[in-house]
């Protein structure tokens, strides 16, 4: 007999899986694989790699389902990047970067070891109950193929289970009535965020954009005259938290308390030792 987790256990569960996936879009094999498909632009590689599971799609549909990237950058690049390369030939050369990534920042021992074996099996056994409506990232995913080998089969799993509660996340941010910058300056000034200067880099905004939209959160209450979040802007990113944890509760609650529990635990192992290896550069974090 199974028992269901708390819905802060699914969120402790979430967490390692989703920066292990992210291990890929850091990657030197994913920008090297992305150029040998006549691909260098990193805004046009990102964008088709993280979308390819879609098909050709235009500008639109990525703000859309990626919510906080400003329409005229993808537009930039979308759809004209798919004339470039297909989205079966950038689903390969994903699942190739992520092959010799993990090779690479895992080493070969773990690779093939018993425990990442083990934490493939229970993360797909949680993809079971992932559900498809309103969700079209994970939908799209969740229409490929498993691979075979357990690293990859992990990767993919915890790919399934990050853009399933990615996608209850959007929906929870829509409701509390952020939008896209307002949902990353609150985000950031929680402590918890991306770095701003990689934000604004990356997501196409300028500063003029986050400064407007600190305004309006100054307005609303969510943030001090400093920036800092409010006690009321506290509350409402916590009440964001929390209902992403509802809607993404039936996955981990399919797998019971003591699969979440292991899961948990590798995951932690496995993001500890991708981490040490130089996955993530430091500009990422922080609050500058």
């Amino acid at each position: 007999m199974t028992t269901t987790p708390a819905p802060s256990a699914a969120r402790r569960c979430a967490q390692p899986l989703n920066l292990f996936h992210s291990t890929v879009f850091f990657s030197p094999d994913l920008r090297a694989g992305m150029a040998a498909l006549g691909v260098d632009d990193e805004h046009a590689a990102y964008f088709a790699v993280r979308s390819a599971a879609m098909g050709a799609v235009g500008p639109g549909v990525v703000a859309g389902a990626f919510y906080n990237f400003n329409h005229a950058l993808i537009a930039r690049h979308l759809p004209a990047v798919w004339d470039i390369a297909s989205p079966a030939d950038v689903l390969a050369a994903r699942l190739r970067a992520a092959d010799t990534t993990l090779r690479r920042l895992l080493g070969d021992a773990v690779v093939a070891s018993a425990e990442l074996a083990e934490a493939a099996r229970l993360a797909l056994r949680a993809t079971e109950a992932c559900t498809r409506h309103a969700r079209p990232l994970y939908a799209a995913h969740a229409d490929l193929p498993v691979p075979e080998e357990p690293h990859l089969a992990y990767w993919h799993a915890a790919t399934l289970l990050r853009e399933h509660r990615g996608d209850a996340h959007l929906a929870a941010l829509l409701d509390a009535g952020l939008d896209p910058l307002e949902a990353l300056v609150s985000h950031s000034a929680s402590g918890a965020g991306v770095s701003r200067r990689w934000v604004l880099a990356t997501r196409g905004w300028e500063q003029a954009d986050w400064d407007a939209a600190a305004d309006r959160l100054r307005e609303r209450g969510v943030l001090d005259a400093q920036g800092e979040l409010t006690e009321a802007g506290a509350a409402l990113r916590e009440e964001v938290e929390d209902r992403t944890d509802r809607m993404d509760l039936a996955p981990y609650a399919h797998l019971g308390a003591e699969g979440v529990e292991r899961l948990t635990l590798l995951a932690r192992g496995f993001l500890k030792a991708v981490a040490e290896a130089g996955a993530f550069p430091a500009r990422v974090t922080g609050r500058g």
